[in-house]
């Protein structure tokens, strides 16, 4: 096995920071092998004043990233778990998951204590279509502000557009230091999250010996949560242009499992909670697809 590998990443302060805790952990893991970084611009990264559903979903954010590393011009890509698409790009496989930071997202506002002191003609910004549904399903008469950009740039937006609130990932909010921004955690039976949210992916190239690298470094239960989460979402076909949330929490021998499916308009056509055991997995994911397949 060689000793030097180029691990792929955009180049937000974000990125860069879970790139940074792949590496440590892949360090720990390998002491005397060497990791470089090598920024990688994708559509996400360029493309600010039109929505992710309008420039391609999920993808805009791993595409070219997923290109370099089938092309072999680096070894391992470092991705937020939910920006990447349900179908991989040919001859190529997520090794392993990080230990999952919370999945949560979270309201934060300088006005306001919760989401529950939302009232009609109150503005919140997302660019997501699956808080707009989910927000709406929760305090109807709200307005919705569609944006978009870096954790930065969005708190910025708020107070710029003077909006009420914004909501984001948890995750991302934390691994920036931004943790005493939070105004309140939303509940994941309130707001459902994206498949594999708070989760750091790390995708190799079939058989290739990165694969061994990352193996040791994988956290068993969030790689099964995220596995159900993208067993679902691949069925359904969920994109950014779908308004889908998927949360599995596997706890002991239970797994609990939320369900949201909105449409464009911002409207929740389901909104489920279930729970089985570990040992009924398929059975508990066939009954989430039949649950939201029913309500497309």
């Amino acid at each position: 096995m060689k000793t030097t590998w180029i691990v792929g990443t955009r180049g937000s302060k974000l990125a860069l920071a879970q790139a940074r805790i792949v590496i440590d952990a892949l360090k720990g893991a390998h002491p005397g092998h060497t990791f470089e970084v090598k920024l990688i611009k994708t559509t996400g990264d360029t493309v600010w004043d039109k929505p992710l559903a309008a420039i391609g979903g999920k993808g805009v954010f791993v595409k070219e990233i997923e290109d370099e590393l089938a092309r072999g011009s680096i070894d391992l890509a470092v991705h937020s778990t939910k920006d990447i698409p349900a179908d991989l790009a040919e001859g190529l496989t997520i090794e392993g998951f990080l230990k999952r930071e919370d999945p949560r997202d979270v309201f934060i506002s300088t006005r306001l204590k919760d989401i529950g002191e939302l009232i009609p003609g109150c503005r919140i910004g997302t660019g997501s279509l699956r808080r707009k549904a989910q927000i709406l399903r929760h305090r109807p008469g709200i307005t919705v502000v569609p944006v978009r950009g870096n954790v930065d740039t969005r708190l910025r937006k708020m107070d710029a557009e003077g909006l009420d609130g914004i909501i984001l990932a948890a995750a991302g909010v934390r691994r920036l230091g931004l943790h005493t921004s939070i105004t309140q955690i939303i509940p994941a039976d309130i707001m459902v999250p994206s498949a594999g949210q708070g989760a750091i992916g790390i995708e190799v190239r079939r058989d290739d010996e990165a694969a061994a690298l990352v193996r040791p470094i994988n956290h068993t239960n969030t790689y099964n949560e995220v596995t159900i989460e993208r067993a679902i979402q691949a069925a359904i076909g969920g994109g950014c242009n779908i308004p889908l949330g998927i949360n599995a929490r596997i706890e002991g021998d239970r797994i609990d499992l939320n369900l949201s499916l909105g449409n464009e308009e911002g409207a929740t056509l389901a909104h489920e909670a279930l729970s089985a055991s570990i040992s009924d997995t398929d059975t508990l994911i066939s009954r989430a697809i039949n649950i939201l397949l029913g309500h497309r």
